[in-house]
């Protein structure tokens, strides 16, 4: 029944039931780490908590569904999703990858994997068709959309079409964080493998670090799911519940998030403080047609660039009073962030500087409280 939901109901119901033993109306929190036999061998489901739990079976369930996906995993951040993923490939295998990415999805790819024969080629996605750099070892593309922080959009479908014609087909594995399955789904434009850092919009309360891949592919879920259990990147049970719990008002939170980012976006094009802004709700963004076509909104991040350098970009920061300085992203109240020294420092210098990613680069996470309370904050410390 939950698939044919509507999203909004969806979100409530999808993964819970009530507990066949007491009727709660809430997951409980399964804090076991291992469960009695009724014969060697033979079980009721579970015989260790690395390898299922019903707490995160239901969070699993529930992340799927909203996916449109049939099969998820839960896992102990973001970062674990993607080591899962490139644990898929062998030493020489060849990755193509957005260029503007997350920190933490770069330092994997050149820090980590390059040691283990895995090259990483990063591209502009956006602009760039992956077939100019396609190679016989090509076996994954990574796509974030929109990216981290530059606001790209990267035209999932095409990317897919283009993947389902090469032989051997390449995994298309999608980051969906910053939109979330409230506004694109990636398995519907053909991706094979959907990542979440539900550390984010998924739990949206900032007291969670979690991740979650989805596939409707049986036989990779099941790959997936061996490398989880060997490594045994789990989330915990508690964590699985708070994330569930967060699920629940993820429509609602994502409807404040956007309206309150497409009326800041448009306040900060219009500053005499600011250089650009990037969102991809205006119609200045360069793939604002393809944002509208793949995304029916247009998520909760903002990015601009200050007139000025690094010491007018510490002012601004410093000065921020409801915004609060900090990392991470998509928890109900607002961050600011500067990529170059904080979330993006892991990424060479001078890679950043081709990316665009520069000292007066400045990336807000839009919470849900007040738009002129927020408005007001950064007026304040503009001027």
């Amino acid at each position: 029944m939950e698939d044919k939901l509507r999203f909004e109901s969806q979100v409530v119901h999808a993964g819970v039931r009530p507990d066949p033993s007491t009727g709660a109306i809430m997951t409980p929190i399964f804090a076991t780490s291992t469960y009695v036999q009724p014969s060697p061998g033979k079980h009721l489901g579970y015989d260790y908590s690395r390898t299922a739990n019903p707490t995160r079976k239901a969070l699993e369930e529930a992340i799927a569904t909203l996916e449109g996906g049939k099969y998820g995993l839960a896992l102990s951040s973001g970062c674990t999703g993607i080591d899962i993923v490139l644990h898929l490939l062998e030493v020489g295998d060849h990755v193509i990858s957005v260029d503007d990415v997350y920190g933490g999805t770069s330092r994997l790819f050149r820090t980590i994997w390059a040691k283990h024969g895995v090259d990483t080629t990063f591209i502009d996605l956006s602009t760039q068709s992956p077939a100019q750099f396609v190679r016989p070892k090509t076996r994954l593309v990574w796509i974030e959309t929109p990216t981290n922080p530059l606001l790209k959009i990267i035209d999932i479908e095409k990317i897919c079409s283009w993947a389902s014609k090469q032989s051997p087909k390449p995994l298309v594995v999608v980051d969906n964080t910053f939109a979330t399955p409230c506004i694109q789904k990636p398995l519907a434009l053909g991706a094979d493998v959907v990542l979440h850092s539900t550390t984010k919009y998924l739990n949206g309360h900032s007291d969670v670090v979690g991740g979650a891949l989805v596939t409707n592919r049986k036989e990779l879920f099941e790959q997936m799911h061996h490398i989880q259990n060997s490594m045994g990147g789990i989330t915990g049970p508690f964590d699985a519940w708070l994330v569930l719990r967060g699920i629940k008002t993820l429509a609602v939170r994502m409807n404040a998030h956007k309206a309150n980012a497409m009326a800041i976006a448009s306040f900060l094009e219009g500053h005499p403080k600011i250089e650009r802004v990037i969102y991809p709700g205006l119609p200045s963004h360069p793939q604002h047609e393809l944002a509208r076509r793949q995304m029916p909104g247009f998520g909760g991040m903002v990015t601009f660039f200050l007139k000025g350098g690094l010491e007018q970009a510490r002012k601004f920061l410093e000065k921020v009073r409801l915004f609060a300085l900090a990392e991470s992203l998509g928890g109900v109240e607002s961050l600011v962030d500067h990529p170059a020294i904080m979330t993006h420092a892991s990424i060479p210098a001078e890679t950043r500087k081709q990316l665009g990613i520069t000292d007066n680069l400045v990336r807000l996470s839009i919470g849900i409280e007040n738009v002129d309370d927020l408005k007001e904050d950064l007026d304040r410390a503009l001027t």
